[in-house]
């Protein structure tokens, strides 16, 4: 049987056991979709990334992703945490095309402040219409909330960077750490709606280096609580300024720390970068952090 080297990284943290942790194979050739899925669901993180080299002459490698129940087009710690182990591993710093699932994306390292920081580009935003009515009424019985912990200025809405999230404004850090959805009515409310990813989300956060604090419940695709979310923060930002909750300087660039992590004892940060150079143009996210390697080891292909 077949041996692959494997990883564990931490990602969206410099400190070991935070942030959100994710596995990753560096060399993923030969495997297929089943023998993945099994080293995922072995792995158990929210997800595993697998790296091959690219299938499309204009991409540098291809990153698969699974959750310990099903293969996801994109995930955002998953790709800190891959890349991150390219450089450790002597991939040069610089840019890198990454073909995925949810399209071709780019990908740069560099040294920041004497670590490795990845950034990752995401695809343009899209939104939906928001919900209302008996859709959020079910989201809010699900999540816990009434109908007035949510601000009344901000829409529930489905956005997409390249992975879509529910983003739900809450109005109190609190009721945020208080939340215990009912993962069953979220998993039944995904096939009604069409989206795996729940994102609560406030302005209230108690690192002062943060604008926000958010929560991302996944149940339906394994995944009942992720410790920090480089998808949905990406999706933050594109709300915030498609909302014009947050202003960009005067280039159109808006950047800012979301926090993530607390109430699941992995505390950490994604540093989001929005821009819309005008109201008619697509709002551009890219997402940033560090990473740590926890554990290297080998697992036998199944």
């Amino acid at each position: 049987m077949q041996q692959y080297s494997i990883y564990q990284v931490d990602a969206f943290t410099r400190q070991a056991f935070r942030g959100n942790p994710a596995g990753v194979v560096p060399d993923a050739r030969g495997l297929s979709a089943t023998a993945m899925q099994f080293m995922a669901r072995e792995m158990n993180k929210s997800e595993t990334a697998f790296i091959f080299p690219s299938s499309d002459p204009s991409g540098d490698v291809e990153v698969r992703f699974f959750t310990p129940t099903a293969e996801v087009p994109i995930c955002g710690h998953a790709t800190i945490a891959a890349h991150y182990v390219l450089a450790v591993e002597g991939a040069p710093l610089g840019t890198r095309r990454q073909q995925t699932a949810a399209g071709m994306l780019a990908v740069e390292s560099e040294k920041f402040d004497g670590v490795i920081r990845i950034w990752m580009h995401q695809q343009l935003a899209n939104f939906s219409p928001p919900l209302e009515g008996q859709q959020v009424d079910a989201l809010l019985k699900a999540l816990g909330l009434a109908a007035s912990d949510v601000e009344s200025n901000s829409p529930v809405q489905i956005v997409s960077t390249g992975h879509s999230k529910v983003v739900i404004p809450v109005r109190r850090r609190k009721k945020i750490a208080g939340l215990s959805p009912d993962m069953n009515a979220l998993c039944s409310l995904s096939t009604r709606i069409g989206c795996n990813g729940y994102y609560t989300w406030t302005m209230e956060d108690p690192d002062p280096g943060n604008l926000s604090h958010g929560r991302m419940f996944a149940p339906i695709i394994g995944i009942p609580e992720d410790p920090v979310t480089g998808n949905a923060s990406g999706c933050l930002g594109a709300y915030l300024v498609h909302h014009d909750l947050l202003s960009g300087d005067e280039t159109g660039v808006a950047s800012f720390y979301a926090g993530q992590g607390l109430e699941v004892g992995r505390p950490g940060r994604v540093l989001v970068e929005a821009t819309r150079s005008s109201s008619d143009v697509p709002i551009a996210i890219r997402i940033a952090g560090e990473a740590v390697i926890t554990l290297k080891g080998i697992m036998v292909a199944p």
